[in-house]
This record gives C-alpha cells, sequence and structure tokens, in this order.
C-alpha cells in the first residue's frame, strides 16, 4: 500500500497560528474538566466523615489498574446546567466510560454524588441512555455505581419524568440480549432511582449507606402517614436479608468494589470469545503533534485532509480509491493499529461524483466488512443549476441510502466544518455511527454564519420591497448580526457536545489512540456471541 507524502511546513507562520488557537482550545477543554473534577472534589471532607469514597475514587477502584478507560461525553450538558459559560460544571452529573474489570472490557457509570449529591442534572437523563445504548450495540457488561439524590423537584420538568422512563426500559434490553446488568448502590437509590437496582442482575449494596425505596420516609408520611425509618423501609441489611434485592451486602465502598471486580472475573466473560487476529504494524510516518497545527483557524482556508490520514493511519499507508473521479471527496483504505478501515473525507463539498464514489466505496466497505472512518470538513452538497441539473439530489440521496443501511461500524471524527446535509452523508449524530467525536476547532450548522446572515437579509429585504416599505438597512444590519452571534455561538463543539451531539471534545493528538480504542470494542462486540433470555432476567 502507497505511503502519503507530507507537503505540510511545520515551521510556517499558518502552522504556527492554528497550533495557538487549538491549543487554547485544548486548554479551555481542559479547563472545563477540571472545574468538574474539582468541584466533586470539594465534598471530600463530607465523604471522608461518612467513610465514603469519591465517585472518581470508586470508579479508580474498580477498574484495572493500567488499563485504558475511555471516558465518554465529558462535556454534556455543559451551559445547560447554568447558562453562564464561566459557571457551568459540565458532565451532567456523571462519569462514564469503556474501561477494563478484571480482564473485561466494560460500560461503567458512576453517579458524581460529589456534585449537589448526585441529583439528576440537565442531560444527565441522556447521557446516561446513551452510555446504555453504546453497551447494548457494542455488547458490553453494564456497572453503575448508584448514589443519586433523585430529580430535584424544586425543577420539576414533566419531560424529564417522561423521558427518563427509557432508562429502564434500556435495562430490561441490554438483561434481555445476554448483557449482565451489575449495581453497586453506595448511597441513596430512591423513587424511580430504585429501579436501577430492581432491573439489574446483580446488586451489591454497601451496610448502613445503601438505601433503596420507592418512597423515602417524607413521601411516605405525606402519602399514608406511615413512619418508617430509612433503614427498616430500604436499608442494605433489609434488602440483603428480607427483600432479597441486594445479591452481596458490603462493609465498605472499596468492599462493594471488590465484591464487583470477584463477581466480573467469575462470569467467565471472554471464555468463548474468540481470540482477534494480531496484525503487525508501524505507526505513522509523521508525527501527531503536527495535527494540532494542521486543523485551520478560519473554516474557509482549505485543509488536506491526506495530511490529517497520514498522522493516524499506520505505516501512513492509503490506497486512495478512484482519486480521479470526484475528486473532493477523499475515500481510500488504510489500517490503524492494525484493524482495516475505509476512510471518507472531504477536501471540498460533495458534488455528484464524490457522492456516487461514496455510495460505492461505502457498498464495497460492507461487502468486504470492514469498518468506516468518517473524517468530516465539508461545507456541504453543492447547490446551483449546473449541479441540479446533474443530479445532485438523486445522487446524494444514493450516499445517504448506503449510509443509513451500512451493517459494518461506523465511527465518525469532525475534525472540521460540518455543514447542511454534509453533516447527514458523512455520518452525523443523526446518522447514528457507533461513536462520534469532535475536535475543539469543529463547526457544526445548518449553513455557516455568514450564509445564514446573508439569506435572511435578502428575505428581510425582499419582504419590505414587497410591502412597499423603504428598506431599513439599519434593521437589516441589527439582524445580521444576531443571526451571526446565534449560529456562531451554536456552531462550537462545545456547545454541541454539551447537547450530546457526539461523544466527546477529544485532542487531535489523541485521535489514532481514541479510534484504536472504539475500533476494538466494535471488533470485539462483533466476534462476541451472547445468550439471549427473553424478559431479561426477574428477580425473585
Amino acid at each position: 500500500m502507497p505511503a502519503l507524502e507530507s507537503r505540510v511546513a511545520p515551521q510556517g507562520e499558518a502552522f504556527a497560528a492554528n497550533r495557538t488557537a487549538l491549543e487554547a482550545q485544548l486548554a479551555r477543554l481542559r479547563a472545563l474538566e477540571a472545574r468538574t473534577r474539582d468541584k466533586s472534589a470539594a465534598a471530600a471532607p463530607l465523604f471522608a466523615k461518612r467513610g465514603q469514597l469519591l465517585p472518581r475514587e470508586r470508579l479508580a477502584a474498580l477498574l484495572d489498574p493500567g488499563a485504558p478507560f475511555l471516558e465518554l461525553a465529558t462535556l454534556a450538558g455543559y451551559c445547560l446546567d447554568h447558562p453562564d459559560p464561566e459557571r457551568s460544571v459540565p458532565g451532567a452529573g456523571l462519569l462514564g466510560g469503556i474501561g477494563f474489570v478484571s480482564g473485561v472490557r466494560c460500560m461503567v457509570v458512576a453517579d458524581d454524588s460529589g456534585i449537589d449529591a448526585g441529583a439528576v442534572q440537565p442531560m444527565g437523563i441522556e447521557k446516561f441512555q446513551r452510555l446504555q445504548q453504546v453497551a447494548l450495540a457494542q455488547k458490553l457488561p453494564f456497572i453503575h455505581l448508584v448514589e443519586c439524590a433523585g430529580a430535584n423537584l424544586l425543577d420539576y420538568k414533566v419531560e424529564t419524568f417522561i423521558h427518563g422512563g427509557s432508562g429502564f426500559y434500556w435495562l430490561a434490553r441490554l438483561s434481555a440480549a445476554g448483557l449482565p446488568v451489575i449495581s453497586v448502590v453506595h448511597g441513596s437509590s430512591t423513587a424511580g432511582g430504585a429501579y436501577m437496582p430492581g432491573l439489574s442482575d446483580y446488586v451489591v449494596m454497601v451496610r448502613e449507606r445503601a438505601k433503596a425505596f420507592l418512597a423515602g420516609p417524607p413521601l411516605l408520611k405525606a402519602a399514608t402517614g406511615e413512619v418508617s425509618s430509612e433503614e427498616e423501609l430500604g436499608g442494605a441489611e433489609m434488602h440483603a436479608a428480607v427483600s432479597g434485592l441486594a445479591e452481596y451486602l458490603a462493609e465498605d465502598d472499596a468492599d462493594a468494589l471488590r465484591i464487583t471486580r470477584e463477581l466480573v472475573a467469575s462470569l467467565g466473560w471472554n471464555a468463548a470469545l474468540p481470540a482477534a487476529g494480531a496484525a503487525a504494524y508501524a505507526p505513522p510516518r509523521f508525527p501527531q503533534e503536527d495535527l494540532l497545527g494542521l486543523a485551520p483557524v478560519e473554516q474557509r482556508k482549505p485543509l488536506d485532509m491526506r495530511e490529517v490520514i497520514a498522522r493516524i493511519v499506520d505505516d501512513s499507508a492509503f490506497l486512495e480509491f478512484k482519486p480521479g473521479y470526484g475528486s473532493a471527496t477523499v475515500t481510500g483504505h488504510a489500517a490503524l493499529c492494525g484493524q482495516p478501515v475505509g476512510i471518507l473525507t472531504n477536501n471540498g463539498p460533495l458534488d455528484p461524483a464524490g457522492a456516487t464514489k461514496a455510495a460505492h466505496f461505502i457498498q464495497l466497505c460492507c461487502q468486504s466488512g470492514t469498518p468506516l472512518l468518517f473524517l468530516q470538513n465539508t461545507t456541504g452538497f453543492m447547490v446551483g443549476k449546473a449541479y441540479e441539473q446533474a443530479g445532485m439530489i438523486k445522487h446524494g440521496s444514493k450516499m445517504i441510502q448506503a449510509l443509513a443501511n451500512a451493517n459494518v461500524p461506523r465511527i465518525t471524527v469532525h475534525c472540521g466544518a460540518s455543514f447542511g446535509a454534509g453533516n447527514y452523508g458523512m455520518s452525523g449524530r443523526g446518522f447514528m455511527p457507533d461513536f462520534c467525536f469532535s475536535w475543539p476547532n469543529a463547526r457544526t450548522a445548518v449553513m455557516g454564519a455568514e450564509q445564514a446572515a446573508g439569506t435572511m437579509a435578502i428575505v428581510m429585504e425582499g419582504s419590505m420591497r414587497r410591502k412597499g416599505q423603504e428598506v431599513d438597512h439599519a434593521a437589516i444590519a441589527a439582524m445580521r448580526a444576531r443571526v451571526v452571534e446565534t449560529f456562531e455561538r451554536q456552531t462550537d463543539a462545545f456547545f454541541t457536545s454539551g447537547r450530546l451531539l457526539d461523544d466527546g471534545v477529544i485532542d487531535p493528538r489523541d485521535t489514532r489512540a481514541v479510534l484504536a480504542c472504539v475500533l476494538a470494542v466494535c471488533d470485539e462486540a462483533r466476534r462476541r456471541a451472547l445468550h439471549p433470555v427473553q424478559f431479561g432476567v426477574a428477580r425473585p
């Protein structure tokens, strides 16, 4: 397979400007993630007084030391919990990601009870359900470290209540699919949250700390007049000895996590997993550090995506498919840490030839069982009389049909622009890729801010003329400014990630490692045979 050559000048002014801008965005990302960690860690004195581990300490004690852990959706809820970017605490009150427990690749979720006692936050329900859906699609055991104060009734929203029920739906689906669901109850699990252990296959509860009941003492007294202590109503010892909700009774957090690790080890989860083929591979020929200088500060400036490919694939080797046809759409075969991939990316808008080539290539990768990697960098599909007459709609539709029905893993990385229907055709979130990540410089919108403002200005001026009014240029200018501000704010990768329109913002230099991780997850899922049961495991 031929190796790509690089024409990048790392000493150039444009490269240095790009790098400076991206480093600033990465500093912003790390500061936001640190804000969440610090807020949770501020509860350390209270946790120590209660003899508890902090949520991140629980996670560390559960996971295999030194093994990789891919945390997902770290910015979820950003600017939704608080409109002020300087006060918003991202993460949606949950820690979640893919890691190893006793050698088993699992989806692990922990309520961040160091923040507002783990109360449900905006986007917390959506993040939890996204992690459940990843576990189901990728055949991962699901482990939940539970300590949640439940919903904030002072900020009650009916849609939160309704959509929250889907979390229980997915728990039942996970169990029925043959995927172990394990709850480790460290503290409160009340009201609807009580169904978390109720719908789990295995439950570990911490003595004197864990509580699970449909109605706590205050609600019970208000509803029925009955008076009961928390321990009598839903304590760990009662559930272990009387109700049968808990299989294992732990002395403290550390003991609960020890039991969980032993439980996972006892499942023999990998015993029947066919071994993966181990292929030798060489690293890229060019430093991944260069990726910081490649992404342009301004989206209008060109970026040859072959330069990106050369820094993430094995040996920088890329067998381009139909390079002379629809050349703005780049397609071809490569490997990443020994795993074959079919790559689709953009050096310009999608035109009829590019869309046709992409549809052809997607189908060929499905024929060979090759995972698809989409590196998004497009301003959309071409428009104009010539392109409409050339069949842009039908050829673009062919590409979308091939994409929507592809039966191989699909992974998307937003590397630059992602505008208009190009977001759809290049496997954006709406087309349900297995995983979707963004670089900090990525921009996503129905169109560019200036395009949107210009379109609305034309519409507004036309409306004034039709009504016989004098054109108010000041009003049009004010409207243009509002549209540009709205689009610029919402196209930002931090804004879109806060709304779970990806699985996380990543450092471009980590792209190869992240892709290797999720490709391994997808590969293992497709090699694993499950033992489904019709309705999931019903508790006695």
